[in-house]
């Protein structure tokens, strides 16, 4: 996109001669600002230019460093979980940190930098949208800018999906709680949710307590009435054998009977079931569509809403929502979006689209966080990253061969568990692999040791334990893959040899 494109995005009223402008149209197509921008993102380009491959700190710097790190656990009442403070630029998938050392960003903020650090077009849509005469927008006054982001992403969702509304929110956490509303109010006075096992919401006091994960919500009371059902086990799968039963047949008959327990001990008091077609903090893990499609055939029967939570899955598989990846949009009542696409949001069909009152807000977000967010739906439809041939299916068969050599080089660092169905997982940009059998306290140290050998990842599950990559494959070569994959190997091998 042109950058006079980028800055004049707002529609004008055609009802006065061709000439009449506002004066905001005026300012957002001014050959000054465009000037000046384009200045900006030149300098911010031969900055980046400088970051080419890893390095260590800088000498000088790593004390410095330390103490920065210090005050901000200080700030915020404990250590940070990850020693990253970034510098302010970086080179596509390579970030430089405040001590000067560079090195690649495989986790992206949980995957919200899909197109990586310093890139021209984001630094360019961004600063363009500076210039706007607030920073927020809001429900009771707002530019246009919220409402391009909803209908081009409505525009996607709609191709495959009944999804009409989109209402915008600060985060994505937010999103869910409007979607929470949305499905109560619907089905009021039933009460009840339905969420995976091990499945992961959002941070306020009604998420945490349907996340599964009880650390997330000691000393909370407990209001929100949540019946957890099991995901779909692949190790289980694989290891099944019972007459001419295969193992995901029995995998998914099993699942289907629990939910008809909880509908039958709990008639017309669930409000929704909230599905994650890949669970992010779970594991990376995902299911046959014949999985979810009969327990979606249950809730239809049981006039229970279908929430779809694509929060950190969206853009990532091989469809750029996974309903559509799964074929299963037409099913879909409730749908939350966010990180990848910098605004957040909450899509619903006709039939849910809720009471005045019910969805509103100060804030929905600013107006670079709009135009971004509307960016990143453009570059992904136009991106060739879907579908068996895209971009992003190349990437998760290359990652997989890389991590398939190093075990090959070291299965000693790859022991077998019987619950982790195979050592590489995940699917399309969502990519896991699971060294050291899966115990939790091996694998977090080996994302210490991979920090310190030049590659940022985190680790997701809960027993067995993995390694979480969301690479920005926005921006990232899949040439460069040995490169990292050198960083991992490393990293490992640091990891086994503190025994």
């Amino acid at each position: 996109m042109s950058t006079a494109t980028t800055m004049t995005s707002k529609p004008q009223p055609s009802t006065s001669p061709a000439a009449a402008t506002t004066v905001g149209a005026e300012l957002a197509s001014s050959p000054a600002i465009a000037a000046a921008v384009d200045q900006i993102v030149r300098e911010v380009q031969a900055r980046s230019a400088k970051i080419t491959d890893i390095r260590p700190a800088a000498p000088g710097l790593k004390e410095s460093y330390d103490a920065f790190l210090k005050r901000a656990g200080e700030t915020r009442g404990r250590a940070l979980l990850c020693p990253y403070l970034g510098s302010g630029v970086g080179n596509g998938a390579l970030v430089e940190l405040m001590d000067g050392s560079v090195k690649w960003d495989m986790i992206c903020g949980i995957g919200v930098y899909f197109f990586g650090h310093s890139d021209a077009d984001q630094v360019r849509t961004g600063v363009a949208a500076s210039i706007n005469d607030t920073l927020q927008h809001g429900n009771l006054q707002s530019g246009w800018e919220p409402y391009e982001f909803s209908e081009t992403l409505l525009s996607l969702a709609k191709r495959n999906s009944r999804l009409k509304y989109c209402y915008s929110s600060t985060s994505g956490n937010m999103a869910n709680e409007n979607a929470l509303k949305v499905c109560y109010q619907k089905h009021a006075p039933a009460s009840r949710v339905i969420a995976f096992k091990d499945c992961f919401m959002g941070r306020s006091v009604t998420m945490s307590q349907i996340g599964d994960a009880a650390a997330n919500r000691v000393g909370l009371p407990l209001s929100t009435l949540v019946d957890y059902m099991p995901f779909y086990d692949e190790a289980a799968a694989k290891g099944m054998s019972a007459g001419d039963m295969s193992g995901q047949t029995r995998q998914i008959d099993y699942c289907v009977s629990r939910l008809r327990e909880y509908v039958g001990r709990y008639p017309r008091q669930h409000a929704c079931f909230i599905f994650e077609l890949v669970q992010g903090e779970g594991g990376f893990n995902t299911a046959p569509r014949e999985f979810f499609l009969e327990l979606i055939r249950v809730c239809r029967d049981g006039k229970i809403a279908v929430w779809d939570d694509e929060i950190q899955t969206f853009g990532r598989t091989t469809g750029m929502f996974a309903y559509e990846a799964m074929d299963l949009g037409e099913h879909v009542d409730v749908f939350c979006v966010g990180k990848m696409t910098q605004a957040c949001a909450t899509l619903f069909t006709e039939e849910y689209n809720p009471g005045p009152g019910l969805l509103s807000g100060t804030f929905t977000s600013s107006t670079p966080a709009f135009r971004l967010g509307t960016r990143v739906l453009e570059r992904l439809r136009d991106g060739g990253y879907y579908g068996p041939q895209g971009v992003i299916a190349g990437h998760h068969a290359a990652f997989a061969k890389g991590i398939r050599e190093i075990a090959a080089r070291h299965p000693e660092w790859f022991p077998a568990n019987a619950r982790v169905a195979d050592i590489v997982g995940g699917t399309g940009g969502m990519m896991k692999f699971t060294p050291f059998g899966g115990v939790k306290e091996r694998v977090v140290k080996a994302c210490k040791h991979f920090f310190d050998a030049g590659v940022v990842v985190f680790y997701c599950g809960h027993g067995p334990y993995h390694i979480r990559m969301l690479p920005p494959l926005g921006v990232f070569k899949e040439q460069d893959w040995p490169r990292v994959m050198a960083c991992i190997e490393k990293g490992l091998a640091s990891c086994a040899a503190e025994g």
